[in-house]
This record gives structure tokens, sequence and C-alpha cells, in this order.
């Protein structure tokens, strides 16, 4: 079975209180914002590449003569990529200390993006993605563990704040940078331009990141690394890929099996051996669990935004890339405006009050969204997004704050990677869940309104004879009007399919305000005490 530290074995190693943070080298770190703004570089750069590709997409097929089916796996490999590494990223932190891996995992994804940069086919491109994601895998998870073990606990709300405009301004950005590049300099441009930041990274990660004292690692758990890696696979590529190759399909029934079958084979090996790779009685610790719910609502509402409604104003609205990157801008600058903000006031209040006020603000914001229609003015989406990015910032953060605080020090770096794979999760399965539903309303919509297209329908008639007439009339004027009937038709149902899809993610972003009733702020009894809760 997993030994859990008891409160004598955490005071002989030092951590005797969670507000006397494990700090490196022994001693206090009072003045913790340069290292940690430095460590969020690789965090920013490695969400930012996870959506600046996709702007990308259109041009990479052409310049290859590939086909969208091909060219989506640039971004599926990377993801897939993601789910894959994050596991063992706590135990190599653990091994070889936070430092050293962060700098590596710097170090592999700038290699990746050169790599990238210089592809000189598909093929090539897509092994190039999967270098870079081994990087940025790592890069997140060790991230946030080092940020547990540079704060003190009375000011991690603020450190977490800086955090999260790494977590909700890149993907934002994203889209707009990478349409400028795309637009106006270069497609490889949005990966050589984690060259030089990179590189400026890693030269200050090794001069100010300091070094940290780490718990015995242990051996490497190899089953519980090949199990988790092949079932989070599994997981993501289904969803992923379940609503292009069909959810009844045997590939995807054939990975949803797969997954489960090795998904708890996983949680069985690591409830029985002495050295888990991923310690999960930390969900034993309802702080943890309960974050971790609320994060998971929280980011399929996050995702829903940032996905279709892009969708919707370049398919409808018929916006480019860098246009639609700069409505989308004034959400992800107010989102970064209240970050610190939202993380100076959880170290008053905790996270309670913020998190059920941000989720019930981020619903409603979300569901006013259902009333999108042809009609709409984008400047009333953009003020939409635009407060809906402010209030996000007072749901998500505070979230994810609390889920580590009463996480005992030695278990912090493997608690961060349960939760960026949980993160990771949700994301996906949010995702083609809605997706699936905007499929399913788009057939939905178009059969009801077709159905009032008739012969009997004298507004129907009434209407294809205008348009015929304006057309030229006689049998060509009547065949362009019915495709443009058609045309508005498509139109309509798509409109109205994401109106049903922003209703879907409401009520799911609703569910999560329960589960914030019980978040809090830390407590005083230390890590030892959540230690105690684990092993009973």
């Amino acid at each position: 079975m997993s030994h859990i530290a008891t409160d004598e074995e955490l005071e002989n190693a030092g951590a005797l209180d969670l507000a006397d943070v494990v700090e490196p080298i022994g001693k206090t770190m009072k003045h913790w914002m340069v290292p940690v703004m430095v460590a969020l570089i690789g965090a920013f750069m490695a969400i930012l590449d996870s959506s600046i590709v996709n702007v990308a997409t259109s041009q990479i097929m052409n310049v290859f003569g590939t086909t969208t089916t091909v060219v989506q796996w640039i971004s599926t490999i990377y993801m897939l990529t993601l789910g894959v590494i994050t596991p063992s990223s706590g135990w190599l932190g653990d091994r070889f200390g936070f430092k050293k891996v962060y700098i590596a995992s710097m170090a592999v994804f700038v290699f990746g993006s050169l790599l990238c940069a210089m592809a000189g086919s598909i093929n090539f491109l897509i092994f190039a993605r999967v270098i870079q994601a081994i990087g940025g895998g790592m890069i997140m998870p060790i991230t946030m563990a080092m940020i547990y073990r540079l704060v003190p606990r009375h000011e991690i709300g603020s450190a977490m704040g800086f955090f999260g405009l790494a977590l909700l301004f890149a993907p934002s950005l994203g889209p707009t940078l990478g349409g400028y590049l795309v637009e106006y300099v270069d497609w490889r441009w949005i990966f050589t331009i984690n060259l030089p930041v990179g590189i400026i990274g890693l030269l200050l990660s090794y001069f100010l990141l300091p070094e940290f004292e780490m718990p015995p690692a242990g051996k490497f758990d190899i089953g519980g690394g090949i199990t988790s890696s092949g079932g989070l696979f599994c997981l993501l590529l289904a969803l992923t890929e379940g609503s292009d190759w069909g959810w009844t399909s045997e590939p995807i029934i054939l990975l949803f099996y797969a997954s489960v079958v090795l998904l708890a084979l996983f949680v069985y090996i690591e409830l029985t051996i002495e050295n888990p790779l991923l310690e999960l009685r930390v969900f034993a610790i309802p702080s943890f669990t309960f974050a971790n719910i609320t994060m998971a609502v929280t980011m399929t509402g996050m995702f829903a935004g940032l996905f279709y409604i892009p969708l919707f104003l370049q398919t409808i609205r018929g916006y480019g890339a860098l246009e639609t990157g700069l409505m989308m801008m004034p959400g992800a600058l107010l989102s970064g405006v209240m970050m610190p903000l939202s993380g100076k006031l959880y170290d008053k209040i905790g996270p309670k009050v913020m998190v059920v006020g941000g989720l019930t603000g981020f619903a409603y914001l979300t569901w006013v969204f259902h009333n999108i229609n042809l009609e709409t003015a984008t400047g009333t989406i953009v003020m939409w997004m635009a407060i809906r990015g402010g209030i996000m910032a007072f749901a998500n953060m505070p979230a994810q704050t609390a889920s580590m605080v009463d996480i005992p020090q030695h278990l912090i770096g493997r608690a961060s990677a349960l939760n960026n794979i949980m993160s990771r999760v949700s994301s996906s399965f949010g995702l083609a869940m809605l997706t699936s539903v905007l499929t399913n309303r788009i057939s939905t919509h178009s059969a009801q309104m077709a159905e009032t297209i008739t012969a009997t329908n004298p507004v129907a008639t009434s209407f294809i004879s205008h348009v015929s007439a304006m057309a030229g009339g006689g049998a060509k004027g009547n065949i362009m009007a019915m495709g443009y009937i058609q045309g508005l038709v498509a139109k309509t149902a798509f409109v109205r399919a994401i109106d049903d899809v922003f209703i879907v993610a409401a009520l799911i972003i609703a569910v999560g305000i329960v589960p914030a009733f019980f978040l809090k702020k830390g407590s005083p009894k230390g890590p030892g005490a959540a230690a105690a809760t684990m092993a009973e």
C-alpha cells in the first residue's frame, strides 16, 4: 500500500505547517515576485502554442498540399502528447528538482519550436509538434508546483492571480497574434517567435530561479506510467475525433473501452503500490476534490466562448482570423486586469464568496449568449465577451488556488500534475460534448425550418417569388431563390444551434456553484492534517 507521511515524519522533514511553506535552500522566500514571473514565461508560451496554431491551419494545408483531416493532427497530436506526458511531471520534479526539470522542459519546447519552424513536410511538422508538446506538457504542472513552494501561504492568492494571466490570457491572445503573423508575416513565425522568448526565459530561469529542497522520489512507477499514458491517450483521442469519426463508430467505441480498462488498472496500481506515480489519495482531501469539480465546469464554459464565438464571427459574419482575434482581445485584457485583483481579494476573503459569485455571473453571461442571432450587433458580442472575461477571473483562479491549500508539501508536485490532467480531460470532454450538441441541434433546426418551406405556406412562397423576381425571374430565378433560401436556412440553423450550446454550457457552469460552497482558504492545521485525512 502507498505510504502517507505522518505528522511526526512531516515535522522531521521540516514541513511543520502550511503557513511555513517549505522554501528553497531552507529560508523564507519573501521576495517571490521575480522568480514567479520568470516561471510564468514557460507557462505562457506552452498555453499560447495550444491556440496560436489554429489560425494557420488553412495556410499550412495549402503550403504542404494536404487535406483538412491530416492538418488537424498538428493540433490533435500536441494535445494528446500533453495528456500523455503530464502524469510523469510530478515524479520527475521530485527526482531531479523542479528547477532542473523546468529548464529542461523549456529547452525541449524551444527545440521543438525550432523544428516546427524548419518543417519541410506535414509529417515532419506533426513530428516536431510531438517534441514541442513533450516540453510543454511538463512546464504547466512544474510551474504550479514551484509557485506553491516559492510563495508563503498568506500571499498565494496574489501569486496565483499572475498564474491566471497565463491560464486565461494566452488562449485569447493566441488567435490575435497568430492571425497577425499568418496574415502579414509568415505562418512559420508562429513557431519562430518562441525562440528568442524561450532563450531569454532559459537564461532568466537559470540565474533567477532558486533550487528547491525535494523529498525522496522513490522508484519510477512503470505500471502507472504505462496505464495512465495509454488510458489518457485513448480517452483524449476519442473525445477529439468522436464528432468526425462518429460517436458510435467502431474505432471510437474501442478507444473508450481501452481507456476505461487502462485507467481502471491505473487506479488499482496507484492504490496498491509503495510509490505511486500519482497519489490518488489526495482526492480524499475535500478541498482538492471540490475545487477540481469547480475548475472542470469552469474550463468547459471558458472553451465554449473561446471556440464557438470565433466560429460564429468567422463562419456567419465572415471576419478574418486577425479581425476575430482583435474582437476577442477586450475579454482577454479585462481578464488580465482582473486576475491580480482577484488574487489580492483571495488573500483577504478566501475562495468561497469569490467562486460562488464568479460562477453565478459566469453562468449568467454564458446564458446571455443564447440570444445571439443573425442581426446581433458585433459590438454587443464584444461587450458580452469582455464582461464575461472579467467575471471569469473571479471563478477559475480562486478555485485552482483553493485546490492545493491542504495538500501536504511533499505531494505538491503530484497534486499539481493531477490538477493539470483534470483540466485537460475536462476541457476536451466539454468541447467534445458541446460539439456533439452543436451537430445534433443543427440537424434538428434545419429539419424544422425545412418543413415550413412548402407550397402551402403563403409566407414562404411569397418570399421565394420575391427573391426569384430580384434574380431575374423564370427557372433561373427560381433556382437562385431556392439556393438563397437554403443558405439562409443553414446559417439560421447554425446560429440557433450555437444558442443551444450556450444554454447547455451555462447549465454545466451552474452545477459548479454547488461544490464551490465547500471551498476554503486553507487549514491552520497544516499538511499533517491533510496527510491524516488521506490515510483514513
